[in-house]
């Protein structure tokens, strides 16, 4: 095996040395061979290799094509859904503002209700006030008659020093309370005004 590469590089270093114009050149017939050849390759290329490749790229633009339409319409639908979803915002908004409103309202409906009740209650409360301490005063009255009839009658008795029949004690006692009413006007706590 050695000897043959030995060999093959003796003859390519003879070959080398022998070095003509002619050995540049092809032969004519291989010319016409090359020739044929490239053209049979040309016609088989644009036979059969360029539509196949401009089919490839025609499917790859109706591809990229579809695709870009396609982005488009997923872009103007996520627009109309963003323009959507402000409505829907701004109808929120508005919603809540006209339920913090109604709540405002109803609180202060409320609120005046309750200050009604209240002012109800105050003077249902003033009015029974002022019955209880009417009645208070006309029962003071009447204990205070009562008293002051016994007062009238202990000293008539000690002044006449007999007793008297009832007739005449209700009689004295009319007369004193009418005495007692006809003089300085009282303001109920048993002290004149005039004073």
């Amino acid at each position: 095996m050695l000897a043959t590469i030995a060999s093959i590089l003796a003859q390519t270093e003879a070959a080398e040395e022998v070095s003509e114009a002619k050995d540049l050149y092809p032969e004519p017939g291989e010319l016409i061979i090359g020739l044929l050849a490239f053209l049979v390759l040309l016609y088989f290329t644009w036979r059969w290799v360029i539509p196949r490749f401009n089919e490839v790229l025609e499917e790859r633009r109706q591809k990229i094509q579809g695709e870009l339409e396609r982005a488009e319409g997923e872009r103007a639908q996520a627009k109309q859904l963003q323009e959507e979803y402000r409505q829907q915002l701004a109808g929120a908004r508005e919603e809540a503002n006209g339920i913090i409103e109604k709540a405002r309202a109803t609180a202060e409906e409320v609120r005046r209700d309750l200050q009604a009740r209240a002012e109800e209650q105050a003077e249902a409360t003033v009015a029974r006030a002022r019955e209880e301490i009417g009645a208070e005063r006309e029962r003071a009255f009447q204990e205070l008659r009562s008293q002051v009839g016994q007062i009238a009658v202990e000293l008539a008795e000690r002044v006449v020093e007999k007793e008297l029949d009832s007739s005449t004690h209700e009689q004295l006692i009319d007369e004193y309370i009418t005495q007692v009413t006809a003089g300085p006007a009282s303001n109920g706590d048993g002290s004149s005004r005039g004073a």
